[in-house]
């Protein structure tokens, strides 16, 4: 019996060491996207950091589960004024990405 919760403690742990890494690689990615992003419309991505605002369990095209994951990220035109963007991940894949601007949300993917 006490093998068992030796196990389960190890598998659990593996499974938590798993997630991390994995949330560490989706995070560059969505850092990377929201970087070029702001490139590409000439802005500045403020704090160079995305924030994690949602995730949840979703399945990809070929029906596998992954995580879905919402991330927000703040960048500016002129320095002065902070507009928020949201890149959203299916997986490591870049599913959509958004940014407001004075005029309205602009939908870059």
């Amino acid at each position: 019996m006490e093998n068992i919760g030796v196990l389960f403690l190890l598998i659990t742990l593996t499974f938590l060491v798993w997630f991390w890494a994995d949330s560490l690689r989706a995070r560059e990615q969505a850092l990377r996207a929201c970087a070029k992003a702001c490139k590409q419309i000439d802005a500045q991505l403020l704090d160079q950091t995305v924030a994690l605002r949602r995730i949840r369990i979703a399945r990809n095209r070929n029906g596998r589960a992954v995580w879905l994951r919402t991330y927000r990220f703040e960048y500016t035109f002129d320095g002065a004024q902070r507009l928020r963007g949201s890149a959203v991940l299916r997986g490591r894949t870049l599913e959509s990405l958004a940014m407001d601007t004075p005029q309205g949300t602009m939908y870059l993917h």
